[in-house]
């Protein structure tokens, strides 16, 4: 099964990873549709695509504009959800509750809404597609609050394949990668990349193409619901 023809949501299709996806289907055929909280990221993403594709700003924490998102998209075939905001690196002592919690909304509690509104609009056959990280399999000190999200984001997917079937909901778990999403979080992405590639079996952090070919498997597999797919270079086992 391939993705000619069908209608690819993409929310955090703007950049990163799910850019990738986004020219992935489109290469293979989909109409995308991306949704980002920055209107000049969408305007730069589209430049980048074909000229059927669609763009539109989106806060994937309030939940009405969620609702008001999909009602305007009407049917679609596959959901990729990999909207998230930098995480913070900090020990224990220095993070308090609050900022934890706010660290959830984008990533877990965005997805929650994108799947509770989006699934009525999914044509038979179609899918989700939510994202996690390595973190909640191996965490590093300081990475607590990245460890609890992943994990949960995991388990999201696991209780939506439950809930929704027969659509299909599935996970990708990438490993460290090079993306933007470091940019501006971290004073040397550079050398945020060097050491945590020096310790993958790989020799070297992921790019966002490879990662992205994982979520194209999972839309177009159609006999694959309520996994997590690891994409990591080895840090599971490193």
């Amino acid at each position: 099964m391939t993705l000619a023809g069908k209608r690819v949501i993409l929310l955090g299709g703007s950049s990163g990873i799910g850019f990738s996806v986004a020219e992935q289907a489109a290469a293979e055929g989909a109409q995308v549709v991306i949704a980002s909280s920055s209107q000049d990221k969408v305007d730069r993403a589209l430049k980048r695509l074909p000229d059927d594709a669609q763009g539109f700003r989106l806060n994937v924490t309030d939940e009405d504009e969620v609702r008001e998102f999909f009602q305007q998209i009407g049917e679609f075939d596959h959901l990729v959800y990999t909207a998230g905001d930098p995480l913070q690196i900090k020990s224990f002592d220095e993070t308090d509750v609050r900022q934890a919690q706010e660290f959830f909304k984008v990533r877990y509690w965005g997805a929650f809404a994108a799947a509770r509104h989006g699934a009525a609009h999914i044509r038979e056959g179609g899918s989700i597609v939510l994202s996690s990280g390595s973190a909640g399999a191996r965490p590093g000190k300081g990475w607590m609050v990245a460890a609890s999200i992943t994990s949960a984001s995991e388990a999201l997917g696991r209780a939506l394949a439950v809930e929704l079937g027969p659509i299909r909901v599935n996970v990708v778990r990438p490993g460290p990668t090079r993306t933007e999403l470091w940019d501006g979080s971290v004073a040397e992405p550079e050398e945020l990349y060097q050491a945590l590639g020096d310790k993958l079996l790989v020799g070297r952090v992921g790019q966002v193409s490879e990662v992205a070919q994982t979520y194209i498997y999972l839309m177009s597999n159609g006999f694959s619901t309520g996994s997590v797919v690891t994409v990591d270079g080895g840090h599971f086992l490193s």
